[in-house]
């Protein structure tokens, strides 16, 4: 069975302090008026003993009633057992003093995940760890509705992460234009901040964030997966260069031919294309040869 937060009728503690002193200095007085009037042998002096260490217990009974409430913080109130409500005002505050007060802190907190071994989706072992902001917001879930709220909101985050990094590839490349670990960051800690929060509802939790802190491919295949990110940067590098050249070499013939400089023929030209791709896409310097002859020589 659920049980929510509801407000106990808890009243202002300065009051009650006030009026259970009052009542322990009134009793005090009788008790020694009563004793000295008992010496005196004064008739009803008995009854007057005996009212001034009941009205003793009651002031002490009435003053254990008092309890103080912090800023961020609440107190959850039970009666034998039963959830009697959750005083959350701060200042001094008086319930019934046969009610057990446990103290549950409303302060923002977070915590790390720590980094944990998973595989993608395509079945890539990588390590993340994702750092949880949260607080309760609901004293009476948390304590009554889980053993442990702190330990279910760490368990639960993990068992989130790990689910949520299985969904994704780390590498864009290999995500066929839908999102990626390494590339989606910001959605993919929205996403993990909702599935948080839907596993501690039922603890009473609010998430305000969740974020991936770590993410790397595990020890065993990060060399392998560097080298196959070098080899793509290198790949794409080279293809941007390839292109700028041919552009290169179709311009510098369209200006020859259209200022009438030379004309070549087809296997001129081709020897022609060939230099001047060497030249441009060569990743060395490249060492001139002067032709002392005549350009068929």
């Amino acid at each position: 069975m659920k049980i929510h937060e509801k407000s106990n009728p808890y009243a202002g503690g300065m009051g009650h302090l006030f009026a259970a002193i009052l009542l322990l200095i009134s009793a005090v007085v009788l008790f020694v008026v009563s004793v000295d009037m008992a010496k005196d042998e004064v008739e009803g002096a008995g009854w007057g003993v005996l009212f001034a260490i009941v009205a003793i217990i009651a002031g002490v009974l009435w003053l254990s009633g008092l309890f103080v409430v912090n800023p961020n913080e609440s107190k959850v109130l039970q009666l034998f057992g039963k959830y009697a409500g959750t005083a959350s005002v701060p200042g001094l505050r008086w319930a019934n003093p046969f009610m057990s007060k446990r103290k549950v802190s409303v302060r923002v907190r977070n915590f790390e995940t720590g980094k944990l071994k998973v595989n993608d989706h395509q079945g890539n072992p990588i390590e993340i760890g994702a750092v949880v902001v949260w607080r309760v917001v609901d004293t009476a879930e948390a304590l009554f509705n889980v053993n442990d709220f702190e330990d279910y909101v760490h368990v639960q985050s993990e068992a989130a992460l790990r689910n949520l990094a299985t969904q994704y590839p780390y590498d864009p490349a290999q995500a066929e234009g839908k999102k990626a670990l390494s590339s989606h960051t910001a959605e993919i800690s929205e996403q993990l901040r909702t599935e948080v929060q839907d596993r501690l509802a039922k603890a009473g939790v609010e998430v305000l964030e969740a974020r991936i802190s770590h993410l790397a491919y595990a020890q065993e295949i990060a060399a392998a997966m560097l080298q196959r990110q070098q080899a793509s940067a290198v790949v794409a590098a080279r293809t941007q260069i390839v292109e700028g050249a041919v552009g290169m070499v179709e311009m510098a013939l369209d200006r020859l031919e259209e200022r009438h400089v030379m004309s070549l023929d087809e296997e001129r030209k081709a020897a022609m294309v060939s230099n001047l791709l060497v030249v441009l896409c060569s990743d060395r310097h490249t060492q001139p040869v002067v032709n002392t002859g005549t350009l068929y020589n």
